[in-house]
């Protein structure tokens, strides 16, 4: 049979399933043609008319099961393919990806790992939708012509740039280039300079980068402006006109000390045994009208993001730091949500409705610990109209914490990092930031409020906007209760389910114990990201049945579609309450989780950018830290005070020779079984920083570990750590991953526990 595309595709249509290449060979000649058919073979597979296989086999597209996903690339080459359906993420060996960039939607073929149980290997078949059009990154002028190499390594490619599209870029400098071609066959991507941002090392251009490489809307438009600036910055008489006026009431916003837009505001009366509180919120939908500029703006933006030196603020600051903003002394429009709780945290009463308030002061995280914990009489007198207001305030937070601990709330107690940016941008500091009564108290009436609203709105049968939190995965919950076994810590597991409580009992447990850092980080990693949802599945983490954002309008979107359903509830009887309109539910709650996504991505990103920065400064200097990740190649270690990770590479492990326990993952010594695990207290010297491959490596000074029966170190010198127990007859650990996938910002009005710091672990 001659060798021609026609016939191969003749004798595919002759025979069921995949024929291997060994086939192919005998029906069309013997080995003389073996290379030419190869050839004509890749040929095919690579323009999509056959599909290659495993075992060096082919067949006709359609004829094999295949999965559509979005492909996750990581920077050494490998991906995995997460199914749009559900199920196990397939990975895809580098020499598969087939030109796949790191988050394009592909079609894949997946085949049981040779690994064993549910693991799946797989190819890419074809790439559907291309998730990058334009790349940032450090243009290079080769002996071979120009390129540019992408900030974000999880591209994994070379862009070449053609002379008549370099444009003014210089070499070294940080641009923009917009892919022309993508690599495809073994041919290189090409593209073209859209624009230079500046040198690598200014600190503005780095900001510019991570905006550009998130593509992040960050310039008004002059429609969007222009409305802004026609809304009125007083409120007018007219605008009072059926709402409740609290003005006389004293009320007040408690905010970080660079805080400029405040959204919310609180007030509380005793009476008698009760407590009764008012969670009042910037009124943003009486401004920001439906299908507006401003509207479609703020959709668009989904979330303010916050970096340490800055925001990119989802509306205009006329809006967000003006008429939006509860300013002290200032009449302002608001949606009040008014509560009245028992002694014991029983909300008895609610209620919802449209007013106008004055705040009091604008105090501070700072202030009112110092009022409320510290007893500085002299800020008590300095705030005498509010100061008994807010030591009530306490009470009843104190009361509220409770309770909800009690229903099986999970709250982590992780430290998080503040980064302090100099006046040049340069990152100065990472220290531990403040978290006290005070922001546990605004956390608390926040949490209250916005359970309240999304109750309120349920028990009308209408349709909302969610802020759910499904339960952990059945497999990640199995591996976290064989790693605390081996602590001496149970919890139940009844259908592959765990009720938040047994988790939050086990967290009290740990309380103060040297493994409760390691045992709060890997829970946290069992979690499933909070999102956005039209469907109410409830919220695991807060033991919820019930729950949605209502307090931080001017910052998230789907805090104002919840004003907006809020108000139409309060206006319309309720026959009439089932027409209003929430037809586009389902896919606002898609877009804004996935906008809320990209903002941490965002905010993660630049954090760690700074951090590389510090780090710099600090090689050949020693540090404490704990082992936050085991791998075959090393460990992860996080800094116990600077809350910075690097690497301990196997091969600086000189003392014996270690083996990867991928089931306890754990790297024990041959000849001593010296164990390295999650949780492991060492001291490091920093080896190297490399801000361009964002690569930290730590050398091991000192090592606290644990080896058969006896404890050891694996270094000269001592640490003061606590040591880590062994309990059990296993012992095993949770393999971390890169990212943060906590539950939700920690005080329920924004991510963050201040809003100017950002890139804090999520968990509420």
């Amino acid at each position: 049979m001659n060798l021609t595309k026609k016939n191969i595709l003749a004798h595919f249509k002759q025979h069921e399933g995949a024929i291997n290449f060994a086939n192919f060979v005998r029906e069309f000649g013997g080995r003389h043609i073996k290379r030419e058919l190869k050839n004509m073979l890749e040929d095919m597979a690579e323009d999509g008319e056959v599909i290659r296989l495993k075992g060096n086999s082919y067949t006709l597209p359609g004829k094999i099961k295949t999965t559509r996903g979005r492909i996750s690339v990581h920077r050494d080459g490998y991906g995995f393919v997460t199914p749009d359906d559900g199920g196990e993420d397939i990975f895809i060996p580098s020499k598969f990806l087939k030109g796949a960039l790191h988050g394009d939607m592909v079609e894949a073929s997946s085949s049981l790992s040779r690994m064993g149980g549910n693991k799946l290997d797989g190819r890419v078949l074809t790439v559907l939708e291309r998730a990058t059009s334009r790349i940032v990154g450090r243009f290079e002028e080769t002996r071979r012509g120009a390129i540019v190499i992408p900030e974000d390594q999880r591209l994994n490619l070379v862009v070449e740039i053609p002379v008549k599209g370099r444009g003014t870029a210089q070499d070294g400098h940080q641009v923009v280039a917009e892919l022309t071609a993508y690599p495809i066959g073994g041919r290189p991507a090409e593209g073209k300079i859209i624009e230079v941002l500046g040198w690598p090392d200014d600190p503005e251009v780095e900001i510019q980068s991570v905006i550009r490489r998130f593509d992040l809307p960050h310039v008004f438009t002059p429609d969007v402006l222009a409305e802004a600036e026609g809304i009125t910055d007083t409120v007018s008489s007219k605008e009072l006109k059926g709402r409740v006026d609290l003005r006389v009431m004293p009320t007040v916003t408690i905010d970080g000390e660079t805080a400029r837009d405040f959204d919310d505001a609180v007030s509380l009366r005793r009476e008698g045994d009760n407590f009764r509180l008012w969670v009042s919120i910037a009124d943003v939908s009486h401004y920001v009208k439906k299908d507006s500029p401003l509207d479609r703006e703020a959709y668009l933006r989904g979330t303010s993001v916050y970096f340490p030196d800055r925001c990119i603020p989802m509306l205009p600051e006329r809006l967000s730091n003006g008429i939006c903003s509860l300013n002290p002394n200032v009449d302002r429009l608001t949606m009040t949500a008014e509560m009245l709780f028992d002694q014991a945290g029983t909300m008895l009463d609610s209620s919802f409705y449209s007013s106008v308030i004055k705040s009091t002061a604008r105090l501070t995280y700072k202030i009112v610990k110092q009022i409320i914990v510290d007893d500085d009489r002299e800020l008590a007198d300095k705030y005498r109209p509010v100061s008994p207001m807010l030591k009530e305030m306490k009470e009843l937070a104190l009361i509220l914490m409770a309770m909800r601990k009690k229903r099986g709330s999970i709250d982590f107690d992780l430290p998080e990092p503040e980064v302090i940016i100099g006046l040049t941008g340069l990152t100065e500091g990472i220290i531990r930031a403040e978290r006290n009564l005070a922001h546990q108290l605004i956390e608390e009436f926040m949490l209250a409020a916005n359970e309240a609203v999304a109750r309120h709105i349920t028990s009308r049968d209408i349709p909302f906007l969610y802020r759910v939190h499904e339960n952990p995965d059945p497999a990640k919950l199995q591996t976290f209760q064989d790693f605390v076994y081996g602590f001496g810590y149970e919890f139940t597991l009844v259908d592959e389910k765990v009720k938040p409580f047994e988790l939050q009992r086990l967290l009290v447990q740990a309380n103060g114990r040297p493994e409760e850092r390691m045992i709060n980080y890997s829970l946290l990693r069992c979690m499933k990201q909070a999102r956005y949802a039209a469907d109410n599945v409830g919220h695991f983490g807060l033991a919820s049945d019930c729950y949605c954002h209502f307090t931080s309008p001017i910052r998230r979107y789907p805090d104002l579609v919840v004003h907006r359903i809020l108000k139409a509830v309060i206006a319309l009887p309720a026959s009439k309450q089932l027409a209003i309109a929430t037809e586009r539910m389902g896919e606002v709650a898609e877009h804004t989780s996935k906008r809320e996504r990209v903002a941490m991505e965002a905010e993660r990103d630049v954090i760690e950018m700074k951090k590389l920065q510090y780090m710099q400064k600090h090689v050949g200097e020693q540090f404490n830290g704990y082992i936050t990740g085991v791998t075959a190649f090393g460990f992860f270690v996080e800094l116990a005070e600077l809350f910075v990770e690097g690497l301990v590479h196997v091969s600086t492990l000189t003392d014996d020779m270690y083996v990867h326990a991928e089931k306890q993952h754990s790297l024990i010594g041959r000849r001593t079984g010296t164990i390295f695990r999650i949780g492991d207290a060492v001291r490091i010297s920093v080896s190297s920083v490399s801000p361009g491959t964002r690569r930290i490596e730590f050398h091991l000074t000192t090592h606290t570990s644990t080896t058969a029966g006896q404890t050891s170190s694996s270094a000269t010198g001592s640490i003061e750590y606590p040591r880590i127990p062994l309990h059990g007859k296993r012992l095993n650990g949770l393999q971390p991953r890169s990212d943060d996938q906590g539950m939700e910002g920690r005080n329920g009005r924004n991510r963050t526990s201040d809003k100017g710091n950002g890139g804090g672990r999520r968990c509420r």
